[in-house]
């Protein structure tokens, strides 16, 4: 038997699909905080002292937390490759967008204090606010835009087509994701500065943080409504072989009305997926009330969980629905690599993913405790 053969290609398929969900996940739990403290910057910190407790919160993880973004996009370019040829050239601009937002946090947290001007403080934390704000909206935007389908087809060589542009992007249905999106993050950007902040900058995170469980569970219902009654769903119309050839040509697709509902009729454990999402920001505003830290960074993660859980599950198998040509749409049975490359990158993985989640437990357990103002007087103890 030929090794890469000990796990059929349809199970690969499969767990690359689960892998995928996994990385974005823990990209959402971890760097979601960061976006969170830097959109909440300029409402949760008003002196600067405040605001350095606010960003010496995130300062001594935020680097480390991006790894999951990195490796999401590397499996996506090695597990996926239609999926990354028509996601990083369609939504090119948007892309830009968020590399530029990411790009001025690390500027904003080196530069914030090389000089004691207020104006150029207050310059960079309004970058750190836009740092954390733009890429939290767009990735909202972007999954709404996948729930409505991409306008990109392929040729019969295989040439991608994509006919979109950056402002058709900004429809009403994924800005009420793009906001969801926000929220979520906001909410969990408050959990984290609950949890690691103290004084005002903790009371201040607790009001705004409430505020936000409850605009997660709002936008959440409005956005599983509109799917049901106003965004068309997919559905494959003929057979397709979850062992067969990556040609997404080789089906045919049609849209229908309330088609994502479809599996949750087919396969009622999924039902998990939404319960959460709602009971998990439920739960976490409960416990932001009653002063319970720990319990609710850990309920905003269950929030996070089956909102992202709710996407992946509701479109399944599609990844990349197109709303021009549907039968180019990607699926998970006919966009992924071959067949040894599957094989030979879950290996790796089996390998590596466990040391960078033991890896990244052991800093935070290093540095876990609050930040406060005093701490903050003291230059040797933090880096921002």
């Amino acid at each position: 038997m030929i090794l890469h053969e000990l796990i059929d290609y349809e199970t690969l398929r499969l767990i690359w699909w689960l892998l995928l969900g996994v990385l974005l996940i823990a990209f959402a739990t971890t760097g979601g905080f960061d976006l969170g403290v830097g959109t909440l910057l300029p409402f949760v910190a008003r002196t600067d002292t405040e605001r350095r407790v606010a960003i010496n919160t995130i300062g001594a993880t935020w680097e480390g937390n991006q790894v999951w973004l990195i490796l999401g996009g590397g499996a996506i370019f090695a597990a996926w490759p239609p999926l990354y040829a028509v996601s990083f050239s369609g939504f090119y601009l948007a892309m830009f967008a968020i590399l530029f937002a990411l790009i001025l946090r690390p500027v904003g947290f080196k530069y914030r204090s090389k000089r004691e001007s207020a104006n150029w403080r207050n310059g960079w934390d309004w970058a750190l606010f836009i740092g954390g704000f733009v890429p939290s909206l767009i990735f909202g935007v972007a999954v709404g835009n996948v729930l409505q389908g991409v306008p990109f087809r392929f040729a019969d060589d295989m040439r991608i087509f994509y006919e979109g542009s950056f402002f058709a992007l900004l429809n009403p249905y994924a800005l009420l994701c793009g906001l969801l999106s926000v929220a979520m993050l906001t909410m969990h950007g408050a959990a984290w500065l609950v949890l690691k902040a103290s004084g005002p900058v903790a009371e201040r995170a607790r009001s705004y943080g409430s505020i936000a469980a409850l605009a997660v569970i709002v936008l959440f219902a409005l956005g599983g409504l509109f799917l049901w009654i106003g965004v068309g769903g997919y559905r494959i119309t003929s057979d397709i072989s979850p062992i067969g050839p990556s040609n997404p040509l080789l089906k045919t697709v049609a849209l229908e009305k309330g088609a994502w509902l479809t599996n949750y009729a087919a396969h009622s454990w999924m039902i998990i997926a939404p319960v959460l999402g709602f009971v998990g920001a439920a739960l976490a505003f409960i416990a932001m009330r009653a002063r319970r830290e720990v319990m609710t960074l850990l309920f905003s993660k269950v929030a996070i969980f089956g909102i992202i859980s709710t996407v992946g599950l509701s479109m399944f198998p599609f990844i990349l629905p197109s709303s021009l040509d549907p039968r180019s749409s990607l699926t998970v049975w006919d966009a992924s690599s071959s067949h040894m490359t599957l094989f030979i990158m879950l290996v790796v993985t089996v390998i590596f993913l466990p040391i960078i989640f033991a890896y990244t437990a052991w800093v935070y357990k290093v540095l876990w405790g609050k930040v406060d103002e005093k701490s903050i007087t003291d230059e040797n103890s933090h880096a921002y």
